[in-house]
């Protein structure tokens, strides 16, 4: 089946609970080899995150990753049942990582609306060949036990409940070749959503124990109001089958968003079929106002009691209840930031209309303030809704150490703090690529082979850190290795012979020095492996940074390890800015990078020996950038005693500008610079630009560049 007939919600839903419980298995998984064995409850989870997602995909036809979910789940329906006490932890680790990143792999197809035509068929064979071994191992002669179950690809659900009727009319008193009659009862998390197709799946895999079954209600995708019924007084099903009531109830302890469940098993035919009661039920649901008008919810032919459907659950705590949390698209995100960046240019626009110029109207000016009031508490909320931790972005370096501690021969652990920190959702994106370079060159470059840390006494397992802590209006993220440092001479000596050593390096400070690293194609290693010798990665991670308005600075001792430390903003919507102005010209500096603004003196301003314009203040010295030189701008204003100079800072560099006056401090909504613009004209020191309130376009300084311009 191609991915573009599949109903959209389901796919949404599928896509985002599978991506879930992937990166939940791949979390279980490093946790258990770490500690070198996996326990029951880890196992558990294992199970029946291979159970759903084996189940879901089946129902979406994605088969080649349900099969590989059933085989996975195989292996671990054995460790859970037999507890095995032979198992080669790393290998399975191995195993199945692998079928995580084939997971993953058709995941990433299927966003795309591609078709997942992936082959794990050598991956599922091994697999197999793994649990045959690992039941020899543990002296298991008997490989036939029953398995979790089979896939089924052909009928449908709906299929087999009309063969399940068509069958009870031919003759109702043929005997069924199952034996055990149950009744199900299952309620779901408040705040899942979705309840009908929920629903659905649990159908789906009853296919695993049975084709005699119906459930209530009937019409679960057809009809969305069966998502309040389902809601409100549960999703109710009756099923034949020849297992035991221990493993019905297995298998129904295996549904996501499980809030709870009954399992009854019934004695006769009469109250599992009870069809003489269908109109008397009907009648008694109707005057609950249960059966929705407009959309009526269809009940089986088959329908039991209704003093044997009620069981005994608290029905208060499930009418009127209200999902405490939704899922909502992040492209509505976006599109609601971007609504209320426009409203904040909106309400500037009004409040600094010219035409209110000398006019005194007090009551505007209140409701003005009143409406200032509103927008900022909106784009709080809008803020803090898009806010994400940076936790998850962490817990995926555990793989990359993982990884290249088995190919690299090396013991590393990796340390996180701070990961409840959170960032802009638009910013997580673009901070995972740049750290995944950071921790690979960390524990290539930085953390030494175990022989070389017991020379030096150091303990035998080294140390990479990542660290996130919130600095006002950005967040800091610390990279921290104990290894052996950076070398400085070898560093200039390098940068020497790849001529990228600009300043000679008795003018460098240590941080300078280091921060070479950072420049298109430098690279210190000699011997160019998988990871790292080919001179590329450490630019991408700094233009990558960069784009995202973050700064990378590193710090470095010998034999005790390196840091590097990067600092993003919050959001890249809106900032609080100064507004300056050059000429007919307006700029916004970022509000976080002013350290302070004065107009200078005749005494403040002094040349060096090279003839360059100095700042003087406390005994401080600045270098001055003249923005009406730099930006090519016409102005009157040439004299620094006529105009204002606003000393920036950032990672430690500073420097001071001179503009013709201040306009004032603003909340302004980041724009993009024309993408003409950017490549045409490679303007150096620009972030973006925004529009005033008067109408007027301001661009906003990158302060990062501007510090490069000296």
């Amino acid at each position: 089946m191609s991915v573009q007939f599949t109903n959209e919600p389901m796919l949404d839903m599928y896509i985002f609970e599978t991506s879930q419980m992937i990166e939940q298995l791949e979390h279980l998984i490093l946790s258990g080899e770490e500690e070198r064995d996996f326990s029951e409850s880890a196992i558990n989870e294992i199970f029946r995150i291979m159970h759903t997602v084996k189940g879901s995909s089946a129902m979406m036809m994605f088969h080649e990753v349900a099969t590989l979910a059933h085989t996975m789940e195989d292996i671990f329906y054995f460790l859970r049942e037999k507890k095995p006490q032979k198992i080669d932890c790393s290998a399975l680790s191995d195993f199945v990582l692998d079928g995580v990143d084939f997971m993953k792999v058709e995941l990433e197809k299927i966003k795309n609306l591609d078709q997942p035509d992936g082959n794990a068929s050598d991956l599922i064979e091994q697999l197999k060949n793994f649990l045959l071994f690992l039941k020899k191992d543990n002296e298991e002669a008997n490989l036939t036990e029953v398995k979790p179950g089979k896939i089924e690809k052909e009928e449908t659900p709906e299929d087999k409940i009309k063969q399940f009727y068509i069958a009870q009319d031919k003759t109702a008193t043929q005997e069924s070749q199952y034996e055990n009659r149950f009744r199900a009862r299952i309620f779901f998390q408040e705040d899942c959503g979705m309840e009908n197709i929920r629903a659905y799946t649990i159908v789906h895999n009853l296919g695993e124990l049975t084709d005699e079954f119906y459930y209530i209600p009937a019409d679960i995708i057809e009809n969305e109001s069966t998502m309040d019924f389902i809601k409100e007084h549960g999703f109710t099903i009756f099923l034949k089958t020849n297992t035991s009531l221990e493993v019905v109830e297995n298998f129904f302890q295996q549904t996501i968003y499980l809030k709870n469940m009954e399992v009854a098993q019934l004695e006769t035919e009469a109250e599992y079929q009870a069809a003489n009661q269908k109109e008397e039920v009907k009648e008694e649901l109707e005057e609950e106002e249960l059966v929705v008008k407009e959309n009526p919810i269809v009940l089986p032919e088959l329908i039991v009691k209704k003093q044997q459907v009620n069981t005994p659950v608290d029905k208060g705590s499930h009418s009127g209840s209200v999902q405490s949390i939704i899922s909502v698209g992040v492209n509505k995100l976006d599109k609601l930031m971007d609504l209320v960046g426009e409203m904040v240019i909106a309400e500037a626009m009004v409040t600094q209309n010219s035409d209110l110029d000398g006019l005194e109207l007090g009551n505007f000016q209140k409701a003005a303030q009143q409406l200032n009031k509103i927008t900022s508490e909106l784009q709080d909320i809008v803020m803090s809704i898009r806010m994400v931790p940076i936790g998850p972005t962490f817990q995926k370096m555990h793989r990359i150490v993982r990884d290249m501690c088995k190919q690299l021969g090396k013991e590393v652990r990796l340390e996180i703090r701070g990961e409840d920190t959170e960032v802009d959702k638009n910013i997580i994106e673009h901070i995972s690529d740049p750290l995944m370079h950071l921790v690979r060159n960390s524990v290539d470059h930085g953390i030494e082979n175990t022989t070389e840390r017991a020379i030096t006494g150091k303990d035998r397992i080294g140390t990479v850190t990542l660290e996130a802590t919130n600095i006002g209006s950005d967040v800091q993220i610390l990279v921290r290795d104990d290894g052996k440092g950076l070398n400085k001479d070898k560093i200039i000596q390098k940068a020497k012979e790849q001529g990228l050593l600009h300043k000679k390096p008795e003018e460098m400070s240590d941080r300078e020095i280091f921060n070479l690293i950072f420049l298109p194609g430098f690279s210190t290693k000699e011997k160019v492996t998988e990871f790292s010798g080919r001179g590329v990665g450490m630019d991408v991670v700094a233009k990558n940074i960069e784009a995202i308005g973050g700064t990378l600075s590193v710090d470095s001792l010998p034999e005790k390890g390196t840091e590097i430390i990067i600092k993003i903003p919050l959001t890249l919507a809106i900032i609080d800015g100064m507004n300056i102005k050059v000429g007919s010209s307006c700029y916004t500096v970022p509000i976080i990078a002013i350290q302070e603004s004065l107009r200078p003196k005749e005494s403040d301003l002094i040349c060096d020996p090279d003839g360059n314009e100095m700042l003087m203040i406390r005994g401080q010295c600045y270098p001055i950038l003249r923005l009406h030189d730099k930006f090519h701008v016409e102005t009157t204003v040439q004299e620094f005693t006529e105009g204002i100079m606003v000393i920036l800072e950032q990672d430690g560099k500073k420097v001071s500008v001179f503009a013709d006056e201040l306009l004032g401090q603003q909340q302004v909504v980041v724009k993009s610079l024309p993408e003409y613009l950017v490549k045409n004209k490679k303007i150096h020191g620009l972030a973006g630009c925004t529009l005033l309130g008067n109408g007027t376009i301001s661009l906003i300084l990158d302060v990062n560049g501007l510090m490069q311009l000296q």
